[in-house]
């Protein structure tokens, strides 16, 4: 695990960065989690991290006025500090100690949870016994007691979460979904009422005065695999490029931002996975860099 800081700062002369911050100072944490034991398939998302840096995220973000300090903790020390933690994963199971760390300072956080995947399994009903499938059923407190992971207690209310761009949701999954009335807005609604308005309403359902702080946990496999193919599970018929970056956009506008994770960025093992090559690999790279930018407030115009 590695450790940066980074510290924004408005430019003068293009005056870029016109965003207030609510809850954060202007610099951001980035924490790199090359960590792939939540699942089982050797798909490589624990090389991501080292990937994104490499392709310039560091440069990037100084683009957006983002200047570096080197830190040394995570989640937490970043967020105590009035910093945006930006976590890069590594598979989405990481999102137990992101979230966890968001809610210990910021209690009434809500977390938006952009994904193909719903990850609100218990050890006892996942069919895959990936753990990547369990994060949420742990913060809510619904997961058992699983030894190694005491340290976790029920710090997430079923109303402080909404879910963008599921498609792949297990039918145990979905009860437990309906059971505790979570909002979700798979791509079915993305298809029938546009992205500009899901987004709207994920925000209305868990932050309506758009004052609380807000978690970002986005795994690339809410992609559609034509957009993001080198990731640890991709689905057909996800959000497109757009989509994608729409929904950073829009967060980042609504100045609550305290946490972002960008998730499931796969470098796979040329010999275990022949059919993705360093052509996926770049655009899944690039797309989650321009994803990050967005986060930031990267804009269009």
């Amino acid at each position: 695990m590695y450790f940066f800081e980074r510290e924004l700062f408005e430019n003068p002369v293009t005056n870029s960065i016109k965003m207030a911050y609510k809850f954060v100072e202007k610099k951001v944490g980035i924490i790199g989690c090359p960590f792939n034991g939540g699942q089982h398939r050797n798909m490589g998302v624990e090389r991501g991290p080292k990937r994104l840096m490499e392709y310039g995220l560091i440069e990037q973000l100084e683009e957006l006025e983002w200047v570096a300090e080197t830190v040394s903790k995570a989640v937490e020390s970043h967020l105590k500090r009035k910093q945006v933690a930006l976590t890069l994963g590594g598979d989405h199971s990481l999102a137990l100690g992101t979230v966890s760390g968001t809610l210990s300072v910021y209690p009434d956080a809500c977390l938006i949870w952009v994904d193909a995947h719903a990850d609100i399994n218990t050890p006892e009903t996942t069919k895959s016994g990936n753990l990547h499938g369990c994060p949420v059923s742990f913060l809510l407190g619904i997961a058992g007691k699983v030894p190694g992971f005491e340290w976790i207690n029920k710090i997430l209310s079923p109303d402080r979460i909404v879910y963008i761009g599921l498609r792949d949701v297990e039918a145990s999954e979905k009860k437990i979904l309906k059971q505790l009335g979570i909002k979700a807005f798979s791509m079915h609604e993305v298809d029938k009422y546009g992205i500009g308005k899901v987004v709207e309403m994920a925000l209305d359902a868990v932050n309506p005065k758009r004052d609380l702080p807000i978690h970002l946990s986005f795994d690339v496999d809410a992609l559609d695999p034509t957009v993001a193919p080198s990731t640890g599970t991709p689905v057909r018929g996800g959000l497109t490029f757009r989509e994608g970056h729409y929904i950073c956009e829009a967060i980042h506008d609504t100045g609550c931002v305290v946490a972002v994770d960008i998730m499931e960025v796969a470098i796979p093992d040329p010999e275990i996975f022949p059919d993705i090559d360093e052509t996926q690999i770049f655009a899944t790279v690039t797309v989650g860099l321009s994803l990050i930018r967005c986060c930031f407030g990267e804009t269009l115009l």
